[in-house]
């Protein structure tokens, strides 16, 4: 179960203002521009710049 759609459309990445996908298998939320992913804990996306994870490193870049 992903996050209500009408909600997805209104998040924005907290770094670059960008759009943000829904990852359900990983419960993240993932900005390609900025190459990093939020958390989804119980239900709830932490948008938290520092809590960001990078995407950059499993990427091999």
């Amino acid at each position: 179960m992903g996050l209500n759609p009408e909600l997805l459309e209104v998040l924005a990445c907290p770094r670059c203002r960008g759009e943000v996908l829904e990852n359900e298998q990983a419960q993240e939320l993932v900005c390609g521009a900025c190459a990093v992913a939020y958390e989804i804990r119980d239900g709830i996306p932490v948008m938290l710049p520092d809590a960001a994870r990078s995407l950059a490193t499993e990427s091999g870049a």
